[in-house]
């Protein structure tokens, strides 16, 4: 079974397909030659993933899934939210946004955050969603190396490491990301047979 992954990021796509193992092939939009650059104009998490998943479903006629994830934390009133990839502005990167959400935070103590993830998957005239949280808290300073956005100074409650820290293994156990992927996985299995 292939489905289309709307999306070109390498490493969601890498995590993603080690999640789900070969039982169901996940391929990107470049690998189905769409390049444009897909929508994602909704207020809401769940709202942008919709959005993309039926963008690529309704114009291509694919089968297709889309994630929006978004960092929230509390003292900020659930910033960055749905601008977390853009969040330090745009010629932004995944250092800058760092910087900018340790600045915001360098007055608070209360550093709990959450990560969320919504998984939407259109086919016809159908579409489900799947939803995952990590909680946790931001680190004072980036540490390690692996995964990538806020990895380094997320820290997942009940561990003592960043989501950077961590081999994706371990990442893909306890994820918002993976947790989502779960839910549609079962999904996926029970509806196809």
């Amino acid at each position: 079974m292939k489905i289309v992954f709307a999306t070109n990021n390498q490493y969601k796509l890498s995590e993603i397909r080690h999640a789900i193992g070969k039982s169901i092939s996940i391929v990107s939009l470049k690998d189905v030659n769409i390049f444009e650059e897909i929508p994602e104009k909704q207020d809401t998490i769940e709202g942008n993933a919709i959005q993309k998943a039926q963008y690529v479903c309704n114009k291509y006629g694919i089968n297709c899934f889309a994630d929006d994830t978004g960092l929230e934390v509390r003292v900020l009133n659930n910033r960055p939210g749905i601008y977390s990839a853009r969040f330090a502005g745009p010629e932004c990167s995944s250092e800058k946004n760092i910087i900018k959400l340790l600045g915001e935070l360098q007055n608070y103590k209360d550093r709990s955050a959450r990560f969320r993830t919504v998984i939407a998957y259109k086919e016809e005239s159908n579409i489900f969603t799947f939803e995952g949280i990590a909680e946790g808290t931001i680190a004072y300073e980036p540490v390690g190396f692996e995964g990538f956005g806020y990895d380094p100074v997320f820290i997942p409650k009940g561990y003592n490491q960043t989501f950077a820290e961590m081999r994706l293994e371990q990442k893909n156990a306890i994820s918002h990301r993976a947790k989502a992927l779960r839910s549609f996985i079962q999904f996926l299995t029970s509806r196809y047979k």
